[in-house]
């Protein structure tokens, strides 16, 4: 796998054009993200949440945020309105877990202990790490394999380990935090969105204002996920 091309690689006397810059470098991430590997990502989080399957999710960072996020819009989001109840946990909102993980045992353990006593064989764990190359995340994802749970991968730049070790990638070949981050939450929602909408009834999909839930007159202060 060869690395892609750093962004920026010169500088910009204006905002304005590195905007334009940014914007057309998040377009071309979005164009190379893999398509069946949406499609089969979607595939494991319905069938999951159908079948009343735990998602354990993490990252570090920013990827973390996301992480959280995602248990938000996934855990509450795709509920609203359909007859799922998504089970999803992030691994990465236990402050006081993850540093005595952290302090007793080793950081890269932070994710891997907690899902090898929570997960059961069936499971799904979703890692977000644009480097691909965390060892909380790499350690995570061996430890999903040993206990029967389904991996897919969120990676960025050449997508390190976590992209081939992962049984599904979703991967954004761009070389810029910001972008693959935004591709990373962007997808985050998709996945959402897809799943909710495609569990309510057709006929009311085109006539509310889609996050708003299923009473279209509700306070635009009062989003669908909770924004």
């Amino acid at each position: 796998m060869t690395s892609p091309p750093n962004f920026p690689a010169e500088g910009y006397g204006d905002p304005a054009d590195y905007l334009n810059a940014y914007a057309e470098l998040a377009a071309a991430g979005w164009r190379g993200v893999d398509r069946d590997a949406v499609r089969r990502a979607s595939e494991v989080l319905s069938l999951a949440y159908q079948e009343g399957r735990q998602v354990f999710v993490c990252g570090n960072g920013g990827s973390a945020a996301i992480a959280d996020h995602l248990e938000c819009d996934h855990l509450k989001g795709v509920h609203n309105g359909t007859d799922l109840s998504p089970q999803v946990r992030s691994l990465a909102a236990n402050v006081a877990l993850l540093t005595a993980i952290a302090n007793d045992f080793a950081y890269e353990e932070v994710f891997a202990f907690p899902l090898a006593r929570l997960s059961r064989e069936g499971d799904v764990l979703l890692t977000i790490s644009s480097s691909g190359n965390s060892p909380n995340i790499i350690k995570a994802i061996e430890c999903a394999h040993e206990h029967g749970v389904t991996s897919i991968a969120l990676t960025g730049f050449d997508g390190g380990r976590a992209r081939r070790l992962a049984q599904i990638s979703l991967h954004v070949e761009i070389a810029n935090y910001g972008v693959v981050e935004d591709i990373h939450q962007g997808l985050m929602h998709v996945l959402a969105q897809y799943i909710r909408q495609s569990r309510i009834d057709p006929d009311l999909i085109g006539t509310l204002r889609f996050w708003l839930g299923l009473r279209p007159h509700r306070s635009p202060d009062h989003q669908g996920f909770g924004s």
